[in-house]
């Protein structure tokens, strides 16, 4: 039995574990910690677990907790990790995986020193939607990849305290969003692009409301991501590929269980295909449970986790900006 140890009251952490868990028989939340210790509490009581800690330091430190999910914005991602590593515990971090790459790396060298499994919480990659989408563009089916599109915009207006508008925190939509369709991209191609040109708009200094970056990849394709969380945007979470010989159009691919479809052009033929599966966070709990259990190698964190924040960091080099924490 994996016992979980949550670190954040987060809204997140219900759908992405503490519901995936209750599904299952092999693993059990049995503690969580916020800042505010009454929080923490009435958190507890809400989603039926056990154990509070009056500290993410405590709650590390239990003897009933096997895996640390941290859930905190990206600001408390490497301390806590690199902290829960250190105590002999496995790690399942939020996505973005860090403020920079220089953080991300200290994170992975320290799961390395310690052989403790780090994995970024990317639920999306587990999905067997996605799974599908990638080995249709393995194949060769559709010929070489020419061009790739992604964008995920999903309006989150701004409001006093709201993390994902606060810069010190890690805030802004290629942080919070952003990632995703970068990830997808690098996925897909299993190349690591040179950012051509990027833009970002912003409504207060340093944090980005909409982005737009075009890669290059070794391989010989481009791509192109967008990602929004503009008040004035419609949500829009679609992933294009264009191919030699044929396209593929994947809609909602963050999060397919709540409806999608994987549309493919080829030979003047065109095929529509939904992949049967549970939830995201489902798949990504089983994952995890397997690299835990020694069945499978981690598919996100290491190197991958590293270069995704580094990727993101050029992107905001190459609009004006600092990536976050420097």
């Amino acid at each position: 039995m994996i016992r979980i140890g949550i670190l954040g009251a987060a809204r997140i952490a219900p759908k992405a574990l503490i519901e995936p868990a209750n599904r299952r028989d092999d693993c059990v939340v049995t503690a969580v910690a916020a800042r505010d210790g009454a929080r923490a509490k009435s958190y507890a009581e809400e989603h039926g677990i056990a154990g509070v800690s009056d500290s993410y330091e405590a709650l590390i430190a239990r003897d009933d907790v096997d895996l640390v999910y941290n859930a905190l914005p990206p600001h408390r991602h490497a301390d806590l990790t690199i902290a829960a590593l250190e105590a002999g515990k496995a790690v399942l971090c939020e996505k973005p995986f860090a403020m920079n790459a220089g953080e991300a790396q200290t994170m992975v060298d320290a799961a390395h020193r310690t052989r403790q499994p780090l994995i970024e919480a990317f639920h999306y990659r587990f999905h067997p939607a996605f799974l599908r989408v990638l080995d249709i563009i393995r194949s060769g089916q559709l010929g070489q990849m020419r061009t790739l599109e992604a964008e995920f915009t999903v309006s989150i207006p701004y409001r006093e305290g709201e993390l994902r508008h606060t810069l010190e925190t890690g805030g802004g939509a290629l942080m919070d969003l952003g990632c995703y369709p970068l990830h997808q991209l690098r996925t897909l191609t299993g190349e690591e692009p040179v950012i051509a040109s990027a833009s970002c708009q912003c409504e207060r200094p340093g944090v980005d409301m909409t982005t737009h970056a075009r890669l290059d990849f070794p391989g010989g394709a481009t791509g192109e991501i967008v990602t929004s969380m503009a008040s004035d945007r419609r949500r829009r979470v679609e992933l294009n590929v264009r191919c030699a010989n044929g396209t593929l159009k994947y809609v909602n691919p963050v999060a397919p269980h709540l409806g999608h479809e994987i549309e493919i052009h080829s030979g003047g033929r065109i095929e529509k295909d939904i992949v049967p599966g549970e939830t995201t966070y489902d798949h990504q709990l089983a994952h995890v449970m397997d690299v835990l259990a020694g069945r499978a190698k981690p598919l996100t964190g290491g190197a991958d986790a590293v270069a995704n924040m580094a990727a993101i960091d050029a992107i905001y080099r190459a609009a004006g900006l600092k990536p976050r924490g420097t």
